[in-house]
């Protein structure tokens, strides 16, 4: 078999993966506060999904270090099986009503986000330098469907759990485990018995990328800490980084309170879906125009972009924080903003040469983004009771600041390799 049709299968198995995958977890979040209440009391709702958050943060570290030693076929295997064991404790928990079983299996379950999110780094692998951000972003794309099929299944995972006597909360949690399984399966039978960019050890970089004269290749496998460490020395690296995360936080921070805004001024929970759905749209439906954008015009152009967005969406709540129109245009704003930053960084990334540094040092992002999330999502509360929803956006927003500085200072010192190729 040829490499473009090598490639095209790996593709199309990481798209359908992703499309599972994505089901598994919208399927789980759609109920998973209401469970958590219903189990542990309405104080505990947003516990749940917090943990969710640290598992995968908690995982992305060693699932990059298993794709750097075994290759992705094994890491994304692995990923979605720890997920599918995660869903099926969260099932058992409920149905033997032990709430510290619910919660540690929500942690497990986790291992989804961190799978998926690590498939938009091996879709890179699969793609020439030109085309990396726009076969990243069609992956990332794939989320789509997930997240729209996902919370449509609930009241038909209730009335199938209802069968085997599982609470109707819980019920949705077996599309996740039978969509974990499935994920998993297609990758593990797509790249059975074959070597290629899924299965191969990556000990450094699998196709073309531009190299830092100012960073040291490191000689061997190195710790998530000490990657990070050389992304701080390469002022590129250090952007992407510090854009992935930024982007995430702030994009978690403002989501995570809005349906508690909304609440407050009495909009029922239709206007709130609505809201939360086209958030959705905005973070993932854009992200192949994303990904040619960021290949035509250069990735840290497209990275400002993003930046102004998030910046646009908390202006636009500080204008009206209680108009449920201009919360809906600022929430679709910022899963632009979103998709923006997410992608241009991840494509920095991959585009850097980093040696064996690159994997581990994607894992290691990962993690930050989900530990930036989780601290955005638990500081969201109190800062919307002391300086209300305009205010939080604009703390929120002020994380921008340090990214767009450190952005400057990238674009002046980039080299002379990465601006001949990427800056156009």
């Amino acid at each position: 078999m040829n490499s473009a049709s090598t490639s095209t299968r790996s593709l199309t198995a990481l798209v359908i993966s992703n499309v599972l995958g994505g089901i598994g977890v919208a399927s789980g979040i759609a109920v998973g506060a209401l469970l958590v209440a219903s189990m542990g009391g309405v104080e505990l709702a947003g516990f749940g999904q917090a943990l969710s958050v640290l598992g995968a943060a908690l995982l992305a570290v060693p699932l990059a270090n298993l794709a750097a030693k075994h290759g992705r076929r094994r890491s994304l295997t692995t990923g979605y099986a720890v997920a599918a064991l995660g869903a099926l404790i969260v099932l058992l928990g409920a149905w033997l009503g032990w709430f510290w079983l619910l919660l540690f299996g929500l942690l497990a379950f986790g291992s989804a986000q961190a799978t998926n999110l690590q498939t938009r780094y091996a879709a890179s692998e699969l793609a020439s330098p030109e085309r990396r951000a726009t076969i990243m972003s069609i992956v990332i794309w794939a989320t789509t469907i997930g997240s729209v099929l996902g919370p449509n299944l609930s009241s038909l995972g209730a009335d199938v759990g209802r069968r085997f006597d599982i609470p109707d909360l819980a019920g949705p949690y077996l599309f996740s485990l039978g969509g974990f399984i499935l994920a998993g399966i297609v990758i593990a039978l797509v790249f059975a018995g074959r070597r290629g960019p899924l299965t191969a050890s990556i000990p450094g970089a699998a196709s073309p990328t531009i190299s830092s004269p100012t960073a040291k290749q490191p000689a061997k496998a190195v710790g998530a800490l000490a990657a990070l460490g050389w992304a701080s020395r390469h002022p590129v690296a250090r952007f992407a980084v510090l854009l992935i995360v930024v982007g995430h936080a702030v994009m978690v921070g403002i989501m995570s309170m809005t349906p508690v805004q909304l609440g407050q001024h009495d909009h029922g929970l239709k206007a709130i879906g609505l809201v939360i759905s086209l958030h959705i749209l905005g973070m993932y439906a854009l992200s192949p125009l994303v990904g040619w954008l960021a290949d035509r015009f250069g990735a840290m152009r497209t990275a400002l972009v993003g930046l102004i967005v998030l910046g646009l969406s908390a202006v636009v709540i500080l204008i009206a924080p209680t108009a449920f129109v201009s919360v809906t245009i600022a929430l679709i704003l910022l899963g632009v903003g979103w998709s923006f930053t997410t992608i241009s960084g991840s494509a920095l990334l991959a585009r850097v040469d980093s040696g064996e540094v690159r994997v581990p040092l994607q894992g290691a992002t990962d993690a930050l983004m989900n530990y930036g999330a989780a601290t955005a999502a638990l500081l969201g509360g109190p800062l919307l009771a002391w300086v209300g929803f305009g205010g939080l956006a604009i703390g929120a927003a002020l994380l921008i600041i340090p990214a767009a500085a450190v952005g400057w200072y990238a674009r002046r010192h980039r080299d002379a390799a990465f601006a001949a190729s990427d800056q156009r």
